[in-house]
């Protein structure tokens, strides 16, 4: 175990609702850590490989992390070299080749060289998903390729990240989708809607919801007082005050029977009946009962769950894994978790071991 006497800083550790994440980030190699407070990362293994040195740290992606260094960001290799200098009011990770960088009040995007493909022009951007990306313009929001041109010029109220091939966007408080060249696929008609997940977007009309396909036909006629998205083939449905999970036939699955229910992820959905949280399966089977206070959907084959006031770690038969021991803890990410025991804070592997920690 790789110990130090500097203080830790104690992460914000507290359970996140399972229904507040997005989707998985990729594998990590470095992980973010603490000291004096200044940020610095160590690898799996738990080896400090970037001395802690920087005000704030964010994860690498592509290669890159966006570091804080006073009161301005640049970005750093995995040997902890500048290979951008701190210049940026704000930055955000590298996607797709590019980050979205701040300069004063204005947003553009740099490459990896740290030039300017789109120059500090936009009162409001966000990163590129799809080779495109939103910029907002005169309180009109478009999009910009990769290239720095303006793809799709600024017309629209709100828009989304592209997904799937689609973007959605609203003028005049109704959603409709557009594809890459900017042309309406689904004409703006829905009081509200969501971004294409497997091939199919949530929409409400009269306050009931369902599903469109790609060319804006009923795969689901809105029927549903709430629904989530797609993932892992069922969609979440609330009849009633019971939620239950729907095909992308529409047809009922698994029947609404619990107070309240989390999407599905590697094959497990989080459910709860009471005060007692558990998870089933596809067809509605309890692999894991209902016996835990608070708990998380499954992540690396594993799910953080809380008894009393100590947290652990369930394999997808409900086994444990880690035993409820920690007084704080997270989700695992590529291969690590960060927990609390005790004074001691830090992150632990799949066994459960201290690789990197530090003791107040």
């Amino acid at each position: 175990m790789k110990k130090s006497g500097i203080t830790l800083i104690v992460f914000s550790l507290l359970l996140i609702p399972a229904y507040a994440f997005g989707q998985v980030s990729s594998p990590k190699e470095l992980f973010p850590i603490v000291l004096d407070k200044k940020w610095g990362y160590i690898d799996k293994t738990g080896n400090v490989v970037i001395t802690p040195q920087f005000d704030k740290a964010g994860d690498f992606s592509e290669g890159f992390a966006a570091v804080l260094m006073g009161k301005q960001y640049g970005f750093i290799n995995k040997k902890g070299e500048f290979v951008i200098n701190p210049q940026f009011r704000l930055a955000e990770k590298f996607t797709e080749g590019l980050a979205l960088v701040q300069t004063e009040k204005f947003y553009g995007y740099v490459n990896k060289g740290g030039e300017y493909v789109v120059n500090p022009q936009y009162r409001d951007a966000k990163s590129f998903s799809e080779g495109m990306a939103v910029v907002k313009e005169d309180n009109q929001s478009g999009y910009v390729n990769l290239k720095g041109e303006i793809a799709i010029a600024p017309q629209f109220d709100t828009a989304e990240d592209f997904t799937e091939g689609l973007a959605l966007v609203s003028i005049g408080g109704r959603y409709g989708f557009v594809n890459k060249e900017g042309r309406y696929v689904i004409n703006p008609q829905f009081k509200k809607a969501e971004s294409f997940s497997e091939n199919a977007s949530l929409v409400s009309v009269n306050k009931k919801y369902g599903f469109v396909d790609k060319q804006g036909k009923y795969a689901i006629n809105p029927q549903f007082q709430s629904v989530r998205c797609f993932s892992e083939g069922l969609a979440l449905v609330k009849v009633g005050k019971k939620y239950g999970f729907v095909d992308k036939k529409g047809k009922v699955v698994v029947n609404p029977q619990f107070d309240d229910a989390f999407d599905f992820t590697e094959d497990r959905a989080l459910v709860r009946v009471g005060k007692k949280f558990g998870y089933i399966d596809k067809n509605g089977s309890y692999p894991v009962n209902l016996q835990f206070d608070e708990a998380e959907s499954f992540s690396e084959g594993l799910a953080l769950v809380k008894v009393g006031k100590k947290f652990g770690y369930i394999d997808k038969n409900g086994e444990y894994v880690i035993n409820l021991k920690f007084d704080r803890a997270e989700n695992f990410s590529g291969g690590l978790a960060r927990v609390t025991l005790a004074k001691t804070s830090g992150y632990i592997n799949r066994k459960g071991d201290f690789v990197w920690s530090s003791s107040k």
